[in-house]
């Protein structure tokens, strides 16, 4: 759904799907290609992911209609650039991928108090998704909470969306015990966590990979690792259960993406270099 405004919003697409890793792609590799790709070229990387042509050009299309991309031919070659909607997810995104959120119980929580007119419930459910999106949990139907480091960057987000003006905002202590588990369903993270971590761990064994190798698995890691900014918005570690696994699923990330981010894009300019 797009914003009215001409940012994209892009749904948080099933990780690995075309595109989800598309849209990885994008925010790891096409701004360093000048903002710009052929789709032929594309269709040689994605490849390596197991991701076929018409499932490619059908993700394109689709990011075109969401205001990520936009089709723009050079020297005659067809190709999709970023739009400046599309730009923009991304340094949103990156702010949030490559920082770990750490947050205390003295930096307090945002409150999200917000009522749409029934005229308006369109606006309503884009509202709800973009609260869900930056990672805020549910008190109740209208009310939804956060660390309070979110509030600043989520007005900032909701101003440009037109839905701020619905939303009275608050900031809080909480005064008695209170349990995040209500807020957040911790289950389902700490499953999705441990699944992260089962899947990438064994690969700190078989960091030194050739370049179209370290391509496929840097997207891999890229693509997975991006939902969890929308999931996770960093709790404070004092109210969350023992042994909770996002440190230690960040300093795997934080690690293979070190190993593999040169790689790859080194695999990307050889592709681009071969056809151009």
């Amino acid at each position: 759904m797009p914003r009215p405004t001409g940012s994209a919003v892009l749904p948080p697409e099933r990780a690995g799907s075309p595109g989800s890793l598309i849209v990885s792609f994008a925010g790891s590799y096409l701004r360093e290609l000048g903002g710009w790709i052929a789709v032929a070229d594309l269709i040689r990387c994605l490849e390596a992911v197991g991701v076929g042509e018409p499932a490619v050009r059908q993700a394109l299309v689709r990011l075109k209609s969401r205001g990520f991309l936009a089709a723009a031919r050079r020297s005659g070659i067809a190709g999709y650039e970023l739009t400046e909607a599309g730009l923009q997810d991304l340094v949103t995104g990156d702010r949030r991928i490559f920082r770990h959120p750490q947050t205390t119980v003295e930096d307090g929580w945002v409150l999200a108090v917000f009522s749409v007119p029934e005229a308006d419930r369109h606006r309503r459910h884009q509202l709800r998704t973009e609260l869900s999106w930056l990672g805020f949990g549910t008190v109740s139907s209208g009310v939804w909470i956060a660390p309070r480091p979110l509030a600043e960057p989520t007005r900032a987000l909701l101003q440009a969306a037109e839905l701020d003006d619905y939303v009275t905002w608050f900031a809080a202590q909480h005064l008695t015990e209170v349990d995040v588990a209500t807020w957040w369903d911790l289950t389902a993270l700490r499953s999705q966590y441990t699944a992260f971590l089962t899947r990438h761990r064994g690969r700190l064994e078989h960091t030194a990979l050739p370049d179209d190798q370290a391509f496929a698995g840097y997207l891999g890691l890229i693509d997975e690792w991006r939902l969890f900014p929308r999931l996770d918005p960093g709790l404070p570690e004092s109210l969350l259960p023992p042994n909770w696994p996002a440190r230690e699923a960040w300093e795997l990330f934080q690690t293979l993406h070190t190993d593999w981010a040169a790689a790859g894009l080194r695999h990307v300019r050889s592709v681009v270099a071969a056809t151009g």
